[in-house]
């Protein structure tokens, strides 16, 4: 049976854990969000416009739905008005 070689990074050594390093973390952080591609004005505007119109639509559908289901409801137990 032979023994997988386990990664430097994975290997647990007691003190590696606990070490606490806030600049490099911040070094880290720095590094990562320049690497973000930002959207652009109009393609946020694009993107709040498409999820409010379609929030909207889904709203819609729902209020449609219950309105069936309701009056099915109605014809079926003879309730409401």
């Amino acid at each position: 049976m032979s023994r997988r070689a386990i990664p430097s990074q994975l290997q647990v050594k007691g003190a590696d854990l606990a070490r606490f390093d806030p600049i490099g973390f911040v070094r880290e952080v720095r590094q990562e969000v320049a690497r973000v591609t930002w959207p652009t004005r109009k393609e946020t505007l694009i993107t709040t416009g498409l999820v409010l119109a379609l929030s909207a639509l889904a709203a819609l559908f729902f209020m449609i739905v219950d309105w069936i289901i309701a009056g099915g409801m109605r014809l079926l137990f003879g309730l409401g008005a």
